[in-house]
């Protein structure tokens, strides 16, 4: 049994309804409707899909991927129902919006599939009718195709690409479209696209111009201004020579006036937002002169102030001071204020000289303490000193009459008082009984009125109770943690704004992550640096009496901040390799300060501890294992510490051990020799180590070594023939052609760089 058009309809207004609830359910929808609302449908069903189609696709809940795979199923279906004849028109229109919306997912589309043109074709054909009917058709079609037109020029014209690796993010522009492609060139879209812009801007030219029109076209020039450069300056230079005030010259009917309102407010806002976004442009001098000069003629002509009779040159009321002795007219006296009423007088009425009831009634509490100041100041700046020395003197008046009142009230109410205790002469003493009754009698105390001697004092809080060591090392680290928390939401800063180095900088200045994460170092280093001489001296203590000298160390809030901070870097060591070295530099100056305080003052015997060796070398021993053979990082952590010793070139010679890795140790030890003058006998020590005890470092090693120490290698070749290679041993190099048995500098892979290459790769 086939249902009517009625129950189609409410059936197809639930599906939109659970759409709009749920758009995950949009393909299904648009699938499914589509058999029941092509061309061959009735008309009721027919304007509600092309009614939902449009709003599928101007819809933000659908998400662009559907969206693109939808315009692809629906393109047959548009072109059927534009090819319908005798078409109704509000079918028409929604078509041609949704054809609009799905342009540039086709597109896209089209961009990504070079071989599929059929679909092309379709999208071809609704283009070619939605043009044909451009110039033809009513009213509300024309500016659907303006729209369509719009977006078919955007499309088709050169965008910015923000980012080329990922082209699905960008807008869909020709920018997107190879050279070569096969069913949109970019040579024959290009200038199709600056040929419908020509036709777009005609309709500034025109001699009769429809106001309709020409507002959707400036509502449409907008979006291309702003996302198409190459062509903001053809449009802006036709909408200057455009004139919306043009019509005046014929009879200004009610409905021609409306029109040219609309047309010039139009084009003044396209051009104030225009003016906006660029107020230095090359046109804004233009635009600003175009406005006020648009403004100038639109209130000439429609000004109706100006045609009306002006006011009479003489006074009606005789109050005007020039023909005052000429006319005889006296000013009328100002009112004075009006009486005090009878009864207890408030503040308000002491103060009120109006009596105007609207003034008096009015709670100018509701108004917000700004606005009384900037209407009170400029009032009082205008009122004449006279008239406020008469204000004044009448709210004196009124003071004076109210506390001459109230006095004789006073006075008199005291003798009818006095004259009632000479008349009551008591003949008996009250007993005691009758002193309790009459003050039970009494009203109630009021407690907030006590007498002076025991007013209340000023309030201080208690001190808090202190906090024991377990709760102040908890407290600590969620501050800790909710520190290091922040470091991934605070972007780096960007190389415009680094603080150039010097002198005169400070550290942490710029509440950037830099400025935090200095703050976090020099809580870790400088916050409890000798806070432990008690702690120590209590061990000391304890050791004399006898008690257990083994002593277990105690978690301190620096050694936390030192543990999160350096979890923090090696979740990330090539990235924050930078904080590191920052980090141990403060270590570096704690130590050195605390062992110079030490040196001068000798209550304590215990040496301070030492922290940056001990964090420096784990913070090694964790980056060792992920370093690479072209990794850079080692190099400039080794650079840049401030110390070095035989425990670091111990986990550097290590490196030697990985046959990948040799040429990495080999560099750093090098690089550390030209760069480090105070460790270059250490590192060429390390060198020789390396020469004499690691088979796969013995090539570049002695490259090295040939210059550095000659006598060294000499000696070791003259001693003792090289080593034989193992079988587990990578295969040595070929024997060299050079007369003194040393691997030539030709072998591949056994070279050292120089010691400029050597200075870049650190960098």
């Amino acid at each position: 049994m086939s249902l009517s058009v009625a129950e189609q309809l409410t059936q197809l207004d639930a599906a939109r309804q659970l759409v709009l609830q749920d758009s995950g359910l949009y393909p299904q929808i648009v699938q499914g409707i589509l058999p029941i609302v092509g061309a061959n449908a009735r008309l009721e069903l027919r304007r509600w899909g092309a009614d939902f189609l449009a709003e599928t696709f101007a819809s933000p809940l659908l998400v662009p991927q559907e969206k693109e795979r939808l315009s692809i199923f629906i393109l047959q279906t548009l072109k059927e129902l534009l090819e319908n004849q005798g078409e109704d028109n509000n079918v028409i229109k929604s078509v041609i919006q949704a054809a609009a919306s799905i342009y540039a997912l086709v597109f896209r589309y089209i961009i990504s599939n070079q071989h599929d043109s059929a679909t092309w074709d379709r999208m071809t054909a609704i283009k070619s009718n939605v043009f044909r009917r451009w110039d033809t058709a009513s009213g509300g079609i024309r500016i659907c195709c303006i729209k369509f037109v719009q977006r078919v020029v955007q499309v088709q014209t050169p965008g910015v690409v923000a980012d080329p690796r990922r082209p699905e993010q960008n807008e869909v522009s020709l920018a997107l479209v190879p050279r070569e492609h096969p069913l949109i060139p970019p040579s024959r879209l290009e200038p199709e696209a600056l040929g419908l812009l020509d036709r777009l801007l005609n309709v500034f030219h025109e001699e009769t111009s429809d106001a309709i029109l020409v507002n959707a076209t400036l509502n449409c020039l907008g979006t291309l201004i702003r996302t198409r450069q190459n062509a903001a300056n053809k449009i802006i230079t036709a909408i200057l020579n455009f004139n919306p005030l043009r019509p005046i010259n014929s009879p200004l009917t009610p409905k021609l006036k409306v029109q040219i309102k609309s047309m010039e407010k139009t084009t003044r806002t396209v051009l104030m937002n225009v003016l906006r976004r660029n107020e230095n442009g090359p046109f804004a001098s233009r635009i600003r002169q175009y406005i006020d000069r648009l403004a100038q003629t639109r209130f000439e002509t429609f000004d109706e102030g100006s045609k009306k009779r002006g006011l009479p040159s003489e006074p009606t009321d005789g109050l005007d001071n020039a023909k005052r002795m000429r006319l005889g007219a006296e000013l009328p006296d100002r009112p004075g204020p009006p009486p005090l009423p009878p009864g207890p007088v408030s503040h308000a009425q002491l103060f009120t000289l109006s009596g105007d009831r609207g003034l008096t009634s009015f709670d100018v509490t509701q108004l917000p303490i700004d606005l009384i100041v900037r209407i009170t100041v400029p009032v009082l700046h205008r009122i004449e000193q006279p008239a406020v020395d008469a204000a004044i003197n009448a709210v004196r008046s009124r003071y004076l009459t109210l506390k001459k009142t109230q006095a004789t009230q006073a006075q008199a109410s005291a003798q009818l008082t006095g004259e009632d205790e000479e008349d009551y002469e008591p003949d008996f003493e009250p007993t005691e009984e009758q002193i309790v009754n009459k003050t039970d009698n009494l009203p109630p105390e009021d407690p907030l009125q006590l007498p002076p001697d025991l007013a209340l004092g000023p309030f201080k809080l208690p001190q808090p109770p202190p906090l024991t060591p377990e709760e102040t090392e908890q407290i600590g680290k969620g501050t800790i943690n909710r520190v290091f928390s922040m470091m991934s939401v605070l972007e780096e800063p960007s190389a415009a704004r680094r603080q150039k180095p010097g002198l005169n900088r400070l550290a942490g200045s710029n509440y950037d992550r830099d400025a935090w994460m200095t703050v976090i170092t020099r809580l870790a280093t400088r916050a409890s640096a000798g806070l432990d001489e008690d702690d120590s001296e209590d061990d000391e203590g304890a050791e004399s009496k006898g008690t257990i000298a083994q002593q277990i160390p105690k978690p301190s809030l620096s050694d936390g901040i030192r543990e999160t901070l350096w979890k923090f870097v090696i979740e990330d060591f090539r990235a924050r390799i930078p904080i590191a070295i920052s980090w141990l530099n403060e270590e570096w100056f704690n130590d050195r300060i605390q062992s110079q305080n030490q040196g001068r003052s000798k209550a304590s015997k215990r040496p301070p501890q030492r922290h940056y060796e001990k964090w420096m070398l784990k913070i090694l021993d964790s980056i060792v294992p992920f370093l690479d053979a072209k990794d850079k990082v080692l190099i400039r952590f080794l650079s840049e510490i401030p110390a070095l010793d035989e425990k670091v070139l111990d986990r550097v010679k290590g490196l030697a051990k990985d046959p990948e890795r040799v040429t990495l140790a080999v560099n750093a030890l090098y690089y550390l020799v030209l760069v480090r003058p105070p460790v270059r006998e250490i590192c060429i020590d390390a060198l020789v180590d390396l020469w004499r005890n690691f088979e796969d470092a013995k090539a570049p090693a002695a490259k090295l070594l040939k210059k550095l120490r000659p006598d060294v290698l000499n000696e070791d070749l003259a001693n003792s023939a090289p080593p034989p290679p193992s079988t587990d041993m990578i295969k040595s190099p070929p024997p060299s052609d050079s007369k003194d048995g040393l691997p030539s500098a030709s072998v591949k892979g056994e070279g050292i760089p120089g010691t400029a290459n050597a200075v870049i790769a650190a960098g």
